[in-house]
């Protein structure tokens, strides 16, 4: 079974700690590790065996020491936003050892795993189906008082068997919470804050040293879904001395690159989805049924809606041509 839980191949802003050496362990007594298959934000990934019921899970591990222990809180969102669809099920949880651990159920690949099997291009409609169920994880997941922070291709994956037409999103090490659950009250606006995330998808927003809110997680979903469709991002493979200037550059070629220039040759709606989400305030509650419909619109409009599988389901080692589109449907 293919599974791919993020392998973090752009500059991700993290705390993330050098992992000690690995034993040949069975965790919890149960859960026989067997190979590592990613590393998320604040850990490392492993396939490992049920030896109860010989079912395969995912078991992330992160080291007792770590500077910043994130595995307990990450654990924490999983279990407040549970039930949701496109959650992974959290299955066990503890420490042992050199490590605190999180068992969850084992998925398939993710988005960039399988971007990189389509030719480095997604077809209109696989990136429409796409947005729309981005759109309803983040709903949820905002819904609970968190923001995810660090939305990028690794950390959306698909489901195996029956629900392989799911996304499902992961890695919530970077979530903050927004909004007191208690008293409702959102956290305050701030500035000269450190880029969190990953700077190729980030919001020029946390370029700038603001703080995120739900608007920023919207507009890096605009830029993975750019990326899908381009191929790349005009911001991508600069050349610079270090990290630093890296993120300036970045910021600096978004601020330059105006969302026509960015979406042209796809979709108005594309456009329209930016426009909004530039518009919101810092606490402002997103229309998410709103920003769906325009995907939605667009699905009728240019893609054959009758059903609703993505390209690699359908062509599983070929990749689908791309929809043509009128072009008074463009930008």
């Amino acid at each position: 079974m293919n599974s791919s839980y993020a392998r973090n191949s752009q500059m991700t802003v993290s705390s993330s700690t050098l992992m000690p050496p690995l034993p040949n362990i069975t965790v919890a007594a149960r859960y026989q590790l067997i190979r590592k298959i990613g590393s998320g934000s604040f850990g490392e990934v492993y396939l490992a065996t049920d030896l109860n019921g010989g079912e395969n899970v995912a078991v992330k591990l992160e080291p007792v020491d770590a500077r910043i222990p994130q595995l307990r809180y990450e654990c924490k969102i999983y279990t407040k936003i549970r039930n949701g669809v496109g959650i992974p099920r959290l299955i066990y949880t503890g420490k042992q050892q050199q490590y605190n651990f999180l068992v969850m159920e084992l998925l398939g690949s993710s988005l960039e795993t399988l971007f990189d099997k389509c030719g480095r291009r997604f077809s209109l409609k696989t990136v429409l189906l796409l947005a729309v169920q981005i759109l309803h994880r983040l709903e949820h997941l905002h819904s609970h008082y968190f923001i995810h922070r660090d939305i990028k291709p690794d950390n959306f994956i698909m489901g195996v068997g029956h629900h392989s037409n799911i996304v499902y999103m992961i890695d919530l090490g970077l979530s903050k919470e927004y909004r007191n659950p208690l008293t409702k009250e959102h956290i305050p606006f701030r500035e000269g804050k450190s880029l969190t995330g990953t700077a190729r998808y980030a919001s020029i927003n946390a370029h700038r040293g603001c703080e995120q809110g739900r608007r920023d997680d919207l507009l890096s979903l605009g830029y993975v879904l750019m990326y899908f469709l381009r191929g790349s991002l005009p911001w991508q493979g600069l050349r610079t001395k270090n990290k630093k200037d890296k993120y300036g550059r970045i910021c600096q070629k978004k601020e330059e690159t105006t969302i026509h220039e960015l979406c042209k040759g796809y979709p108005r709606e594309f456009v329209s989805y930016f426009d909004y989400c530039n518009r919101l305030n810092f606490d402002q509650t997103p229309d998410y049924g709103l920003l769906r419909k325009l995907f939605e619109t667009a699905l009728r409009r240019y893609c054959d809606s009758s059903n609703r599988y993505f390209e690699w389901n359908l062509h599983k080692s070929a990749h689908l041509t791309q929809v043509s589109v009128p072009l008074n449907g463009l930008w």
